[in-house]
């Protein structure tokens, strides 16, 4: 792990900060949850002088009016050359009224109120801090294993010099991905699905895979989307994005986005550039039909 690091943990409530935050412990992070912004600059001090090598501070609206102070401390760190990283947790609307309902506590913006108005005020006060986050995981369809599981392979490490790519398949018919950078849409392709033989099967069988890249054009077509892919990253790593999800989709998420992703991920982990990619697929929505 890198020394010096500082990752400040925020986003909705109910979208799995504190599986996160434990996930984070047990990789070796000295976490610090729930910290008034205006003390972050004076504890990412200790981090910067490498009294705490891996520092995680969760910051959410929990803090009341002491939240509000977060983007000037943001802003401190950045005027005083404090590097960081913003990780944001999202999940879909109906996930999180879901989860506040099994859990019967009330959302920290409700108030008097229904859970979904509590979380249409907090989307609103989180909204500028999800455009400048530099990592987004969506947990809407993530069980606390596969959220401990997806923070281990973004932080495992630290953050790494190049950049890693997550290549995530998925089924329109289910919803676009929140945290996606770039989607890619391959419904053009002819569907296995309506090939009997195939239709128990997915992406990961190799019957599959050879019938949606025998159709004309497609092994083209993922040659050229893995240049485009490659011919950005320089660009995301100069802006400091140096953790990108790339959504596939098809109707259902289970025979062609998986196969196209498994073989984006394949062909962006051969590298052919200066850059350190790493690059794994993971399958959303398979096994949901």
């Amino acid at each position: 792990m890198k020394r010096n690091e500082l990752l400040i943990l925020t986003g909705m409530s109910g979208a799995g900060r504190s599986t996160v935050a434990h996930s984070l412990e047990d990789l070796g992070w000295y976490v610090v949850d729930n910290l008034p912004p205006s003390l972050l600059p004076a504890l990412a001090k200790q981090s910067s002088d490498g009294e705490l090598p891996a520092l995680a501070v969760v910051v959410d609206v929990r803090g009341g009016k002491f939240f509000g102070d977060l983007n000037a401390a943001l802003a401190n760190l950045k005027k005083d050359g404090i590097e960081f990283r913003l990780l944001f947790l999202d999940a879909s609307d109906q996930s999180l009224v879901a989860r506040f309902e099994s859990t019967r506590r009330p959302h920290p913006l409700q108030g008097s109120d229904r859970i979904s108005d509590g979380i249409d005020r907090e989307r609103a006060k989180l909204h500028e801090l999800r455009e400048s986050a530099d990592v987004v995981i969506d947990t809407s369809n993530l069980n606390v294993h596969q959220l401990a599981k997806r923070t281990s392979e973004i932080f495992a490490e630290g953050m790494i010099e190049g950049v890693r790519l997550n290549i995530l398949s998925f089924g329109y018919k289910y919803g676009i991905p929140v945290d996606a950078d770039l989607v890619l849409d391959c419904r053009f392709i002819p569907n296995p699905h309506w090939v009997p033989e195939l239709r128990p099967l997915t992406g990961l069988d190799q019957a599959v895979s050879d019938r949606v890249f025998s159709n004309e054009g497609v092994t083209e077509f993922v040659g050229d989307y893995v240049k485009l892919i490659k011919d950005m990253l320089p660009g995301y790593i100069r802006e400091g994005k140096k953790y990108l999800t790339i959504a596939i989709g098809c109707t259902g998420g289970k025979h062609r986005s998986v196969a196209i992703s498994t073989e984006i991920a394949k062909q962006l982990g051969q590298t052919g550039t200066d850059l350190a990619i790493s690059a794994h697929a993971v399958h959303r929505d398979l096994g949901r039909e």
